[in-house]
């Protein structure tokens, strides 16, 4: 999971969202603001909507490969995902840095849980409204404690930093963070509510792994025949446009390590400056 590019929306559609909000916060009272969020997001993000249409072809265009996942960067994305829950921040439901573009098997478990450090503590404070019991009028809501969030936030963070993906055995993540500090509270988090490395996730980005070594053989053979500027251009290209983006970034951060790899970033020693070409898959 690699930090998303910042694109911006359309003027008119950024100020369509501000009125959405707009009207969510015209409620008084949490509850109801939190009722009426679900409520027009369920209403505005529809195929018909001119506004979410859009929305959808900028999350389109932050994607990896074929429209991948923003956190598994596997399954296709199809679903507007709200990175600060809408049922817990309300005030967040039509705020376009709080969307990415997920799949269900990555949104769906995700859901509503988040999580926050409540002032100097080193540990999350889980946040959840109380359900409804059966027969029992529901509840009356309140806001969530106040705190820095847990959850890495892929428009805003890079998260190789605080975890690597092991590329010489399990292409599972692996917490790199250091001792009880909130970075490695925020990876531990991150990876168990994405469940980041469920099955398929390993063999799929070992896949990711053969096919840009495949592209980068391929691009090194063409430079040794002396192919034209163009045409390692492409090739170039091609490889980026591969999906899992984290495990090409983490087979430049570990190359040296590896054999095979070692040679042939030291036969092209520019693909360290590669970085993966989001969009891919928009139309």
């Amino acid at each position: 999971m690699i930090r998303l590019p910042q694109l911006r929306l359309d003027t008119k559609v950024a100020k369509q969202l501000k009125a959405y909000q707009g009207e969510v916060l015209g409620f008084r009272g949490y509850t109801a603001r939190v009722a009426e969020a679900k409520r027009l997001f369920s209403r505005y993000n529809a195929k018909k909507n001119a506004t979410f249409t859009s929305v959808k072809e900028v999350l389109t265009r932050t994607c990896s490969g074929a429209r991948r996942c923003s956190y598994c960067e596997d399954s296709v994305a199809d679903e507007v995902e709200h990175i600060w829950p809408k049922d817990l921040y309300p005030e967040r439901a039509f705020v376009w840095d709080n969307y990415c573009y997920a799949c269900g098997p990555c949104n769906g478990p995700k859901n509503n849980q988040f999580a926050v450090f409540v002032g100097t503590s080193r540990s999350p404070t889980l946040l959840a409204h109380p359900k409804r019991k059966k027969g029992q009028p529901a509840p009356t809501l309140k806001k969530p404690a106040a705190g820095k969030p847990v959850l890495l936030d892929p428009r805003k963070d890079d998260a190789t930093r605080w975890l690597t993906l092991d590329i010489l055995n399990t292409f599972e993540f692996v917490v790199t963070a250091k001792g009880k500090t909130r970075d490695a509270a925020r990876a531990k988090y991150t990876l168990n509510v994405l469940g980041l490395n469920r099955v398929p996730l390993p063999t799929a980005r070992k896949q990711a792994f053969d096919g840009y070594r495949a592209r980068l053989r391929e691009y090194c053979a063409e430079k040794r025949a002396g192919a034209s500027a163009k045409r390692l251009h492409l090739l170039r290209d091609a490889l980026l446009q591969i999906s899992h983006p984290t495990v090409w970034v983490e087979m430049k951060r570990h190359h040296a390590k590896i054999p095979a790899l070692k040679s042939l970033f030291a036969e092209a020693p520019e693909a360290l400056t590669w970085v993966p070409i989001p969009g891919a898959g928009a139309p």
